[in-house]
């Protein structure tokens, strides 16, 4: 049987060597690009966390997050750790979840599938970009923008998302499967940077500080998280941002970001830490108040939006100041503006309807015989390796070609 894979990232180069298992499967790889696996390369800034030891659907999110659960029980964490054992790459797992190569670094991760895909005889076409799939009698046909015609009894869609651009990420896998008669949810960027209004985070640029962060409209917090926050001149970044950015990215206009830059410490508690510094202190400056508490930077924008003077004595700020300054630092306000886009983003949000596939298969409910695995159906994971993990789940059982699933 002849099975023609389409993208030759992570979730493809999977979907090659399950399809590959196969002796009686001829398999061919087209990729877009020159080489496979160019965005393995940039993820987990450049380690590449291939796993998180978490990972089950609780992590996934999409119109139907609970899509993933067949293929994380089929191909799950260990049968992942198992697989890439196997192939000769030695992990490692840190105190989180988040597995990297032994190695710390991606190449690692992409040198043993390259040479996995060679060794099972997947024939690779790179500089091959796809335009246009069509139903034959018998399979599908690809065809590249040179010209060039491929055919399939079976057709596997891995063209991922449109998120990483400068790393290869596009549109592609939508366009294609649409031209099969499937439907697209909107396209939203995600694991990626906050951008808010820059009068205070401008002149934080590069300083990094442990926090609370509630994402909030109003009065409603719609998610909120905790560790480090990194600033820039445009907004925010860090894991937490990148672990907000979904909810940001989605969630149109009037959010705001609320910042507890005393996570460990209750008001009242940081309040009398406070009053006792001034007490100690009176006639140090007041830009001097957080010096060993907050980052030296960060200390002074707290007090200038408090519209405390940098060379006011403590002993002059009273009480009700004290009390005011506590509120600003346990919720300080940045108002969102935006994510960055495409290019800057990690993860798509969004993509192929998942309702038009089988979860047990990965096949196509409007296609027979077409298959799609990794981020061009409408599921994200959250940040710490869960991407990756959707990835081989999904790219090892739509190599499967329907075999061993359950219709779901």
């Amino acid at each position: 049987m002849k099975v023609l894979i389409i993208g030759g990232g992570a979730s493809g180069m999977m979907a090659a060597l399950s399809a590959a298992e196969d002796g009686s499967n001829r398999v061919m790889l087209l990729e877009r690009q020159g080489r496979v696996g160019r965005k393995l390369l940039a993820t987990g800034n450049g380690r590449c966390n291939l796993t998180n030891l978490g990972a089950d659907a609780s992590h996934y999110h999409g119109a139907a997050p609970e899509f993933v659960k067949p293929a994380l029980e089929r191909f799950g964490v260990q049968r992942t750790l198992d697989y890439f054992h196997a192939l000769g790459l030695l992990t490692v797992a840190e105190a989180d979840g988040k597995v990297y190569p032994l190695s710390d670094q991606a190449s690692s991760v992409l040198d043993v599938l390259r040479f996995a895909v060679e060794l099972r005889g997947v024939t690779v076409v790179p500089s091959c970009d796809v335009i246009e799939v069509k139903k034959k009698a018998r399979g599908y046909e690809a065809v590249s923008a040179t010209g060039e015609k491929y055919f399939g009894d079976k057709l596997i869609v891995c063209c991922g998302g449109c998120a990483g651009k400068r790393l290869g990420g596009v549109k592609s896998g939508y366009f294609l499967l649409g031209q099969l008669g499937h439907s697209c949810t909107a396209l939203y960027p995600c694991l990626t940077q906050i951008e808010t209004d820059p009068t205070w985070v401008k002149a934080l640029k590069g300083v990094r500080a442990d926090c609370r962060v509630a994402l909030r409209r109003g009065g409603r917090v719609i998610q909120e998280t905790a560790g480090e926050l990194q600033f820039t001149e445009f907004g925010v970044s860090g894991p937490v941002a990148f672990e907000l950015s979904r909810a940001a990215s989605t969630g149109g206009e009037g959010l705001t970001l609320v910042l507890d830059l005393f996570r460990d410490y209750p008001a009242e508690a940081l309040a009398a830490f406070l009053r006792e510094r001034r007490e100690r202190f009176p006639q140090l400056p007041a830009e001097e108040l957080f010096s060993g508490s907050l980052q030296s930077r960060l200390g002074k924008t707290v007090l200038k939006r408090a519209g405390i003077a940098m060379a006011e004595p403590l002993g002059s700020v009273g009480d009700a100041r004290i009390d005011d300054l506590c509120k600003l630092v346990k919720a300080f306000p940045l108002n969102v503006t935006g994510v960055k886009g495409f290019d800057n983003a990690q993860v798509t949000v969004g993509g192929v309807s998942v309702s038009e596939f089988r979860a047990d298969t990965l096949e196509s409910r409007i296609a027979p015989g077409v298959f799609a695995a990794g981020e061009v159906l409408d599921i994200d994971g959250d940040c710490g390796g869960f991407n990756l993990q959707w990835a081989w789940s999904s790219g090892y059982v739509a190599g499967k070609l329907g075999k061993g699933g359950e219709d779901a």
